[in-house]
């Protein structure tokens, strides 16, 4: 991209008209195209940018090769799926804020433009301002010293109550129109203040008003960040309120009294104990003070320097700020009707789910299973809400993999129930393979067992668990009664095949012969914790551990499918430093000197291969001698691709042993 960048502007609107008025100011970008939904719309605003502006559908205008970037000015409710539209065609995109309702469509968004290798930009145009960077610089220099506490407010009093800021369905309110400038800019400055891009609250708190239509009309919020700093952050569609910034330090302040519209002269005020004020002006009529031109500009510097991100507003900023944007709504019960936990979720592209051409998946069989089951298991625990949840199972699907782990115990049902929505919307049972785990101690008995397995099969709106395990061994009651009541449900239909999870050799031993002598199914899965590194003691009371050399020979001989969970550490591949520790667990688990070497030999041989040490982990995992199904719980799309790059590593015997110690 040169400084002809053609620009072609989505959505008629009046904030499109905004940006067309300032790219004559822009050192890189000219207006070629407007695309709308409507044809008359597109035509007359092309009209008025100029004659040798085209008009179209979106459609026709991404597939325009003179478009090198498209600027999206529609509601809330259409940026994700028209950035990823664009993305498709090989566009680069700048989307009003907000980059998408919430944090699961943002990730989809991020995680596209990131493996497209196209740039996309979150237009928060305040952030492009030589205002916003004398602010932060100001901050990050200590000019007012230790910051203590940010105080930022957007609000308005709308003259109506109709039209998209009171319409839920598209995603109407205070919090996603304006909230996000507030919220950006204070995880702006106490980035700042540590000496980081932006930082993320530990805290969010909020009350606030939801009106007859259903939107938030006013709402405060209080962040708390890591070090003591604190922000208050307001917004509102009903209640006008100055816009301003302060920001509150142990030795001054810095105030702005129109930190975001900036459409007329402005000026950001500093004051100092013991000093007169200064106030540093920014007039708006010149090019370098034109914030739309200014975010079209960071977007060509981007492109053209490879960089991917605008340095003033990161995709990474961009995922942190919807998740607090998220939390906000969340603390004030706030959620649309399209995203509820019980809605038809489509996909965020609106296409229909496919399995990639070529997944990097690799797959397994388990005896007794007609599906093939792919060799990495998703566990369903980690997603706080269905469109969190929709986003990361489809990525996951979309790569090939196809099984899933449910428990009747994880968030008493909850993430049974998203996951179980999410099936239903995508109409694809036949596709997938559910594990199911139930009778977790205290409950682990034959009738608890039953009980748990058929409220799990409402929960997740199915007839059949196709890998049914009990979640924990109670070796109080005979191993023949947990084999028989698992055989009556086989016979019923109600599950496939069965095992146990957090089983001893012993028991599973025991459990299999009682099986062959009485003429029923034994166990066909394993689920205890195994991975490269050796672990000392487990995180949950009750759990087994399988690292050590006896129990590794008992899975060769034995050739049960090993379904292991933490298989790469809890982290100790990622993060692990024998000088820091900070976490107990995973110092009380896995700390040790041959841990260390384990790492230190991942990370040699990842460094070789071009993989993280956690995907050697992993690698390691899927080249034993006996079938294995690792279970992970990515909270990201990008932890979801982190993790599957183990899959690109096949290591032979003798890296494993190498790996392993035993060279």
């Amino acid at each position: 991209m040169d400084n002809t960048c053609g620009w072609a502007v989505l959505g008629p609107g009046a904030i499109a008209r905004r940006f067309i008025s300032q790219l004559p100011a822009s050192r890189s970008g000219r207006l070629v195209a407007v695309g709308s939904s409507d044809p008359g719309r597109a035509k007359a605003l092309a009209g008025e940018a100029g004659d040798d502006v085209r008009a179209g559908s979106y459609e026709e205008i991404l597939a325009d090769p003179a478009v090198d970037a498209v600027y999206i000015s529609t509601v809330h409710t259409t940026h994700a799926r028209l950035a990823l539209a664009a993305i498709r065609a090989g566009k680069h995109v700048l989307v009003e804020k907000p980059l998408a309702p919430n944090f699961g469509s943002v990730m989809a968004v991020v995680d596209a433009a990131r493996e497209a290798g196209v740039t996309v930009v979150e237009a928060y145009m305040y952030r492009f301002h030589p205002q916003t960077r004398m602010l932060l610089r100001l901050v990050s220099e200590g000019a007012i010293g230790d910051v203590l506490h940010i105080d930022a407010g957007f609000s308005f009093a709308t003259s109506s109550t109709t039209g998209r800021l009171f319409d839920p369905e598209l995603a109407g309110g205070g919090i996603l129109d304006v909230g996000g400038y507030p919220v950006s800019i204070a995880r702006a400055v106490a980035g700042a203040a540590t000496g980081k891009a932006f930082a993320e609250p530990t805290d969010v708190q909020a009350r606030g008003t939801i009106g007859v239509t259903g939107v938030d009309e006013w709402s405060v919020a209080q962040l708390s960040f890591a070090g003591g700093i604190t922000a208050s952050v307001r917004t509102g569609v009903r209640l006008a309120e100055p816009e301003t910034v302060s920001v509150y330090g142990s030795g001054g302040s810095i105030a702005l009294a129109d930190p975001w519209t900036i459409r007329t002269d402005t000026a950001l005020t500093l004051r100092v104990v013991g000093a007169e004020p200064q106030v540093f002006s920014f007039a708006s009529d010149t090019a370098d003070h034109q914030p739309y031109a200014l975010e079209a500009d960071a977007l060509a510097r981007a492109v053209a320097n490879g960089a991917g991100d605008a340095v003033e507003m990161s995709l990474q900023d961009s995922l942190g700020n919807a998740r607090v944007l998220d939390r906000w709504r969340e603390a004030i019960s706030l959620r649309y009707p399209f995203e509820t936990d019980t809605a038809p979720i489509p996909t965020v592209s609106g296409l229909p789910l496919t399995v990639a051409t070529r997944p990097s998946m690799r797959y397994g069989t388990i005896p007794g299973l007609a599906k093939p089951v792919s060799r990495l298991i998703m566990g369903c625990d980690n997603q706080p809400d269905l469109a969190y949840a929709s986003a990361v199972f489809d990525h996951f699907f979309e790569a090939g993999g196809n099984t899933f782990d449910t428990a009747w115990q994880y968030g008493r049902g909850k993430y049974e129930k998203l996951f179980g929505q999410w099936v239903a919307n995508r109409d694809i049972r036949d596709d997938v393979v559910v594990v199911v785990k139930g009778a977790h101690t205290p409950y682990c008995d034959p009738e608890s067992l039953t009980r748990q397995l058929l409220e799990s099969l409402e929960r997740q709106q199915q007839g059949v668990a196709d890998i049914y395990m009990l979640h924990r061994d109670n070796t109080d009651v005979p191993v023949g009664e947990f084999v028989d009541v698992l055989n009556e449900h086989v016979d019923a239909g109600r599950i496939t095949v069965f095992g146990g999870s957090n089983w001893s050799p012993e028991r599973v031993d025991a459990a299999d012969a009682y099986a062959a002598a009485n003429g029923k199914r034994g166990f066909s899965v394993l689920s205890n914790h195994f991975g490269l590194a050796e672990a000392y003691d487990v995180p949950w009371v009750g759990c087994l551990r399988m690292t050590d050399a006896a129990s590794k020979a008992w899975l060769a001989q034995k050739r049960i499918a090993l379904l292991p969970w933490s298989s790469q550490a809890r982290g100790f591949f990622a993060r692990g430093d024998a000088a820091d520790r900070s976490d107990a667990e995973l110092v009380r688990c896995y700390y040790s000197d041959s841990n260390f070497e384990r790492k230190a030999r991942a990370e040699q041989l990842g460094a070789e291969l071009g993989v993280p040490a956690t995907a050697v982990a992993l690698a390691f995992v899927l080249a034993q001698p006996f079938p294995t199904f690792p279970l992970f719980g990515p909270r990201t799309i990008a932890e979801t691709r982190s993790s599957m790059a183990g899959l690109s590593v096949e290591l032979d015997a003798a890296q494993v042993a190498w790996l392993d110690l035993r060279d």
